[in-house]
């Protein structure tokens, strides 16, 4: 089974720990999140995994040389400018279907800077199960960015903005919306490469949304019971550090 790790973002929000490193190489708990991201992947089975870098990007290059990959598989694939997730994931998308046979497998795209206990091979059941074209993991949380699901948990909207307007792209169902937030991990059938028109960085959001609009099967595997943080801020790093000694994760 295959993966790609998010990891091309500025780290702006973990400055100054980002000042000097990626934020793939911040540390908690003495471990960088690369390599607690990728000793999550190759737990649930996956042993092929693309990097997408940008900030410090040799340095995450040498980091992996020197680990011997973790004993993984690993391509890195640079941008020389930012691509967003959309983008950088149409950038790597080549690492998912180079092989025959990996033209029907589902791979899985994962923030580096998420940590979980979300159960990943119950989400790519559940995937597989439902014949989805993406499955995204998502909690019922706070978030200044909401996306909307109905009933079955096909993909419907979202609320954007500062006044959290509803967007909706399937206006047929916007009865009973459950505004969920998104986790950073999805579960993608390869085919769905081939289905991202869009050209430059874009959000891979977006393209869930363009997708969900035209009648494809854009899921929710709802994660609530798993433990999920967002790396993102200095004060997440001291409560995950926290969690890791407590035994949490």
């Amino acid at each position: 089974m295959k993966a790609m790790i998010l990891a091309a973002g500025l780290g702006t929000r973990l400055r100054p720990l980002t000042n000097d490193r990626p934020k793939a190489l911040v540390e908690v708990a003495e471990r960088t999140l690369l390599e607690i991201t990728l000793a999550r992947l190759r737990e649930f089975g996956v042993h092929e995994v693309i990097v997408n870098v940008h900030h410090f990007a040799d340095m995450v290059a040498e980091y992996l040389r020197k680990n011997d990959n973790f004993g993984m598989k690993i391509e890195i694939s640079r941008e020389e400018t930012l691509l967003d997730t959309g983008g950088g994931l149409k950038k790597a998308g080549w690492f998912f279907v180079k092989d025959s046979a990996d033209r029907g497998e589902p791979f899985i795209v994962h923030n580096v800077d998420v940590i979980s206990t979300i159960d990943l091979s119950r989400m790519l059941l559940f995937h597989n199960e439902q014949h989805a074209l993406a499955t995204l993991a998502v909690k019922q949380r706070e978030t200044s960015r909401y996306l909307l699901f109905d009933e079955h948990l096909q993909l419907s909207g979202r609320l954007s903005g500062l006044s959290q307007q509803a967007e909706f792209v399937r206006p047929s169902q916007q009865v009973q919306l459950q505004a969920l937030a998104f986790s950073g991990i999805h579960v993608i059938s390869p085919r769905m490469l081939s289905m991202l028109t869009e050209d430059g960085a874009f959000s891979i959001t977006n393209s869930y949304l363009r997708l969900a609009g035209q009648g494809e099967n854009i899921l929710a595997f709802r994660a609530d019971e798993y433990y999920w943080r967002d790396l993102g801020k200095p004060e997440s790093m001291v409560q995950a550090e926290k969690d890791f000694k407590n035994n949490v994760l």
